[in-house]
Formats: structure tokens, C-alpha cells, sequence
């Protein structure tokens, strides 16, 4: 974050969730048989082959990056791939500048009666929160971008369909206020006024946070966000926000909701 200005929208503040894992299938005992014991009839097809998707069902998801988009404008959160695990709340389909939401998808599982359900990242603290949906609660798209910083070497490279498009020089957190690592995600895309103002001249804002500002407007949310000062490059300057330079930045106008952006230390 450079300033304590807000990144030009108010953000809400939530619990975090957390996730369980799938529930294993298991084979029914079967009885030992004799010559004096009748053959037990055959089963149909159909129950072996319901008896196959329960051991070994189809994956829900194609290899790849997915996002989630709500269909309804509060998404029901779970806290496992189960209707019996409990809700924990109902969450906002849009963030705050209206936009709606791109939930990058984590994992994906079926029910024990085959239902599949989807293990979302939330844009809330902690940071790395997750919970499970419905997948019949969302509509899922593939996503072939995806943005990586390496602080060691302070650069951003943009890829899209696994090729690198851009490659820049980038300021990162001060040690004081150090940029977060982990797997995030565009939480939302804010113009801004000004290019010479505190986020230049557009602000990708993350699904992630600072791990040591949380008095801070907007509760310390980190973003990929312009500045007209090319010194930034390549240094240690912010409140934990990556800083592209303005002529930049322009170059990542156009990057989707839901694009995972991977901080590497």
C-alpha cells in the first residue's frame, strides 16, 4: 500500500473459513461361500456401475485453472464438500465496486452420492481461506492467464495460454511492510483518477493482505497498481502493494477477475 488513501472503494470485512477433505469409499464386506451355499444372483449392470462412479467417479474438473461466478448474488459458503458439514455464511456475488466476483477454484471433490463441489479461495483474512460451493450454485470457466512475482529478482510476469506476454521491473513491500506470499487472485479492477496519484494509472486489487497492516483502509488488502515515479522499479518501497511503473501498467488493463497471481519469495 502506498498511502493510506483507499484504493477508491470501501471494502467489507468477514469471517474466515476453513475446509474439509473428501470422504472415503469403501467396499461392502462380502459373506464366504460354500458348495452347499446357493449362488447369490448376479447383480444388474446398473449396480455395478453405480458401484464404479462411487469408487472411482469421474474427476468434476478437467485438468487446469478454473474461477467460479456466482449465480445467484449471495453465494452460500460451506465448511466442506457436504450439505451435513454446515454452512458458515452467505457471501457477496459482487465486491464493492459492483464488479462481480471471480472466485479462483482450488480443489474439487464429489459427495459420497456423487455430487460435485468446488473448494473456493476467499478474498477475506486469513489470507489462503477457503470454503466449498455447491458446483450447481456456480458457473465455471476456464482461466488461461496468470500472473507471476518473484520478490528475490522484484519482477512481474504477466503469461496468458502459458507463454510469457510481459515481463517488468517492479517495486515490492519494505521489509517493515513486506508483500505476502501465496497463491491470490484479481479480486477487482479499479481506474483510477489521476496517474500521477498514489496508484497511477490503474489498480488490480488482490484477494490477499498484508501480514502486518490491518489498521489500514480497506483492512491492509494488497494490489498490483500503477505509479508515475520510475525510481519504484526494482526497490523495496511499499506498504506491501506491487508497484508498475505507469507505461507499464497500461499493459495490464485488460487482466480478467480471478486471474491467480503467485507472490514468490
Amino acid at each position: 500500500m502506498t498511502s493510506r488513501p483507499l484504493l477508491a472503494v470501501a471494502l467489507v470485512s468477514v469471517l474466515a473459513g476453513g475446509a474439509c477433505t473428501r470422504a472415503s469409499a469403501t467396499l461392502p464386506a462380502t459373506a464366504p461361500t460354500s458348495a452347499a451355499t446357493r449362488p447369490a444372483a448376479e447383480s444388474s449392470p446398473a449396480a455395478h456401475s453405480t458401484l464404479a462412479r462411487r469408487l472411482d467417479p469421474a474427476p468434476v474438473l478437467p485438468r487446469g485453472t478454473f474461477i467460479a461466478r456466482s449465480r445467484t448474488p449471495w453465494l452460500t459458503i460451506w465448511r466442506g464438500p457436504s450439505t451435513d458439514a454446515g454452512t458458515l455464511w452467505g457471501f457477496p456475488a459482487r465486491n464493492p465496486v459492483g464488479q462481480t466476483l471471480e472466485f479462483l477454484v482450488a480443489k474439487s471433490v464429489r459427495d459420497r452420492k456423487g455430487n460435485p463441489w468446488l473448494q473456493i479461495l476467499l478474498p477475506i483474512r486469513p489470507n489462503g481461506a477457503a470454503g466449498w460451493v455447491r458446483m450447481r450454485a456456480v458457473t465455471v470457466e476456464r482461466i488461461q492467464q496468470r500472473i507471476i512475482v518473484d520478490l528475490s529478482d522484484k519482477t512481474l510476469r504477466y503469461y496468458r495460454n502459458g507463454y510469457l506476454q510481459r515481463d517488468f521491473s517492479v517495486g515490492i513491500g519494505r521489509p517493515e511492510t513486506p508483500t505476502a506470499l501465496g497463491t491470490f487472485y484479481v479480486w477487482a479492477q479499479v481506474p483510477q483518477a489521476s496517474p500521477s496519484g498514489p496508484y497511477g494509472v490503474f489498480a488490480l486489487g488482490l484477494s490477499g493482505f498484508s501480514p502486518v497492516l490491518k489498521d489500514w483502509p480497506g483492512g491492509g488488502r494488497m494490489a498490483i497498481h500503477g505509479t508515475a515515479n520510475i525510481g519504484d522499479r526494482g526497490q523495496m518501497v511499499s506498504h506491501g502493494c506491487v508497484r508498475v511503473f505507469n507505461d507499464d501498467m497500461v499493459d495490464l488493463r485488460r487482466v480478467p477477475l480471478g486471474t491467480p497471481v503467485v507472490i514468490k519469495p
